[in-house]
């Protein structure tokens, strides 16, 4: 049974940082890219970061470029999203996801897998 878990979510200050990780079992994870993405309150899914299989290609959504950063470690079976500078618009559940392509993209359609998301909140 394919597991993702994602944990690290929590209340932070505007300006702060979070660490989210995303632990995987049940599947070869190093032969999986992982995606992170966030869903808003009244607002649809959106892609926020994807590393893939070797973890030589990442991705970002133009948003969280400079403050935010993906990495893996495949012997862990974890992934992680380290954000920092946070703001209001940082509000959302975060959902990490195991993509089987080559190359992780920012469609929901591309991934496999799907944690239960974990809810980070940007307040003062």
């Amino acid at each position: 049974q394919v597991q993702l878990v994602e944990s690290g979510g929590g209340l932070v200050q505007p300006g702060g940082s979070l660490r989210l990780s995303c632990a995987a079992s049940g599947l070869p994870f190093s032969n999986y890219g992982v995606g992170w993405f966030r869903q808003a309150p009244g607002k649809e899914r959106e892609f926020v970061a994807a590393i893939s299989r070797s973890g030589g290609n990442l991705y970002y959504v133009d948003s969280v470029k400079g403050r935010f950063t993906i990495s893996r470690d495949s012997a862990k079976n974890t992934a992680y999203l380290q954000m920092n500078s946070q703001g209001p618009g940082d509000t959302a559940v975060y959902y990490c996801a195991a993509s089987y392509s080559v190359l992780p993209g920012r469609g929901t359609h591309m991934y496999d897998y799907w944690g239960q998301g974990t809810q980070v909140t940007i307040s003062s």
